[in-house]
Order: structure tokens, then C-alpha cells, then sequence
């Protein structure tokens, strides 16, 4: 008697029931995958963003402790109907106050005195070597051939460069030569020592009239715009280090002691400019007058990531010429 041999196999049923089972699991899988990439994604852009916030704040505050004169901000001045005091401007671009055609953001302070790019012995900030530092300045402060500073929006009414006098030190309505070194306000716009001439102290006299200011012997000889009585002009201008926005990205203008601009001599044109953070969505600048502090700077600087919109900050308040 032959036996029968059972024949083994699947139904159709458990074929789709294994197939469904397979496909959730593929599916399952595939979403446990996606969410980890966008989470390491997530977590790359905030290293990212983190990163380049912290090291551009680094170098603002470093450059602020290390100055002895904010340029920008300027204080408000009473004709104006903006604020000049509080410079923000964010990415899309946010509407301007008053009558200013365009919300510019920028933050400027002279080179501090330990500077040394060449590595010579002499800080960057004495252009003229003589160990005295930003003491006898040119009618054009910045010696940038342009009034304010060059290429910036000095005054936060959006218009760059828009004065007719290079001497125009704080770039407004191409007055030049209002405010007298002294340390007062004399021309009432709420700047002190601004804008003053190329004889520094306006008395008609090289270096301080009736004073033998070099110790040699004479007094008041030589050229009216000889401010130290050396015998030279315009030898030591205010070098500006400068951080302003272009488009999403914060720029860092920093000068430089050689002929950049390759000009035969060196001038305020002679500077470098370098990209320290990208994807800026918010620089924010204000300056703030303490009373027995001197100026203070506040800091504001938000960086929003293109691939996850995630936005990080950073803020700090420092003190020119030192810390907090």
C-alpha cells in the first residue's frame, strides 16, 4: 500500500499577511532612519550655528575691551527722527525708523593698542611710530577719503558716503570741523569730539598754543595742523575696526599696517575684511552712556539655520576699554 506524501506550502492568505507584516516593517524602519537624519541634521546646524555666533561675538568683544573710542553707534541727535544710538537691521529686512530709507546695523571702535600685525614692536593703532597713539589726526579722521567711514552708513539714515566732505567725520549734512578736540559737545548734536579739524584743539596753533608740547625748546613752531609739534601732519589717524552686515552675512573690516590697497603709503583704505558668521537673521547694536562707565556696548546677534529654520542667540554687554 503506497503512501500518500502531504505536500507543504503557504496559503494565499498567509503570503499577504506575511507580505503586510513586511512592508510595516520596512516602513517602521524607514521613519526610525529619516527621523534619525533629521535629528543629526538638526543636531549638526546647531553645533554649526552655535559656533559661528560664539566666535563672532568673541570677536566684537574682543575688539570693544580692547579700544578706547566707540565710533558707531553715535549718540541720538536732536534733529533726527530715528534712533542713531540703536543700530538693528535683520534678514528679510525689517522697516527703517522715521525718515531713514534703510535699517543698517553696524558696530565700529578705533584698533586697540595691542595690535601688532606685522609683529615690528610698534602697535598697529601709531601709525606714525612715535609711541603716542591717534594724536595727531588729519581733518579726515579715518583717512578713508570719505566722510564717516568709508562705504559704512555712519548716521542710520541708510545712505553711505552721502556727504560732499571727506572731513565730514560723522557724515551729516557736509558740515566739517564743528567740535574742537576738548571733550565737550560744542556744536550740540550729541557727539563729543567728533568732527573736528585738522589743528585738533581749533586754537590756531601747532600742539596746544603757548606750550612747548615736544620739549625742545620752542613754542608753537611749525604747521597749525601739527598737533604733537613734531615737525609732520596727519601722521596718526583713527583706525577703525568695523562689523556690519552683507546680506545674512556679519563682516569684520580690520586694518592693516602695510600697503593693501598696494596706493604707495599706507592709509585708512588699507584693510581687510573677513566673513566671521553666516545665516545672521538679527544684529543688533546699541550704545549704551553709563554714568562713570564711559560707553557701553550691547550686543545682539541671532543666527537661523537654512535647512531647519531653528534660530540661536547670543547677546552680551561690554564696556569699552574693558569688561563689565
Amino acid at each position: 500500500m503506497k503512501r500518500r506524501c502531504r505536500q507543504s506550502g503557504f496559503t494565499l492568505l498567509e503570503v499577504l499577511i506575511a507580505v503586510t507584516i513586511g512592508v510595516l516593517v520596512v516602513t517602521v524602519l524607514a521613519e526610525v532612519v529619516t527621523k534619525m537624519s533629521e535629528s543629526r541634521t538638526v543636531l549638526q546646524e546647531h553645533g554649526r550655528l552655535t559656533q559661528d555666533a560664539r566666535f563672532a561675538m568673541d570677536r566684537m568683544v574682543r575688539a570693544v575691551r580692547g579700544s578706547r573710542d566707540l565710533l558707531l553707534p553715535q549718540p541720538d541727535k536732536p534733529d533726527t527722527d530715528w534712533r542713531e544710538h540703536v543700530r538693528e537691521e535683520t534678514v528679510p529686512a525689517s522697516p527703517p525708523e522715521g525718515s531713514s530709507s534703510k535699517a543698517t546695523a553696524v558696530l565700529a571702535v578705533s584698533l586697540g593698542a595691542r595690535v601688532d600685525l606685522d609683529a615690528d614692536g610698534i602697535p598697529d593703532a601709531d601709525n606714525d611710530g612715535d609711541g603716542l597713539l591717534d594724536e595727531d589726526h588729519p581733518g579726515d579722521i579715518t583717512f578713508d577719503r570719505s566722510p564717516g567711514i568709508h562705504l559704512i552708513d555712519d548716521g542710520g539714515n541708510g545712505a553711505v558716503d552721502e556727504s560732499a566732505r571727506a572731513a565730514d567725520d560723522d557724515e551729516w549734512e557736509n558740515v566739517r570741523d564743528e567740535d574742537p578736540f576738548n571733550g565737550l559737545d560744542d556744536d550740540g548734536d550729541g557727539l563729543i569730539d567728533e568732527d573736528y579739524a585738522a589743528d585738533m584743539n581749533s586754537d590756531g596753533k601747532p600742539g596746544y598754543a603757548g606750550v612747548d608740547d615736544d620739549g625742545d625748546g620752542q613754542i608753537d613752531e611749525g604747521n597749525n595742523a601739527d598737533d604733537d609739534e613734531d615737525g609732520a601732519i596727519d601722521e596718526d589717524w583713527l583706525d577703525a575696526v568695523v562689523f556690519y552686515l552683507r546680506g545674512g552675512i556679519l563682516i569684520e573690516r580690520h586694518p592693516v599696517p602695510w600697503d593693501q590697497t598696494s596706493s604707495n603709503g599706507i592709509t585708512g583704505l588699507d584693510f581687510i575684511e573677513s566673513a566671521i558668521a553666516e545665516d545672521v537673521s538679527r544684529f543688533r547694536v546699541e550704545r549704551i552712556t553709563g554714568s562713570g562707565n564711559g560707553n557701553i556696548v550691547d550686543i545682539t546677534l541671532d543666527l537661523t539655520g537654512a535647512e531647519t529654520g531653528e534660530t540661536f542667540s547670543l547677546h552680551s554687554r561690554v564696556r569699552v576699554g574693558g569688561a563689565m
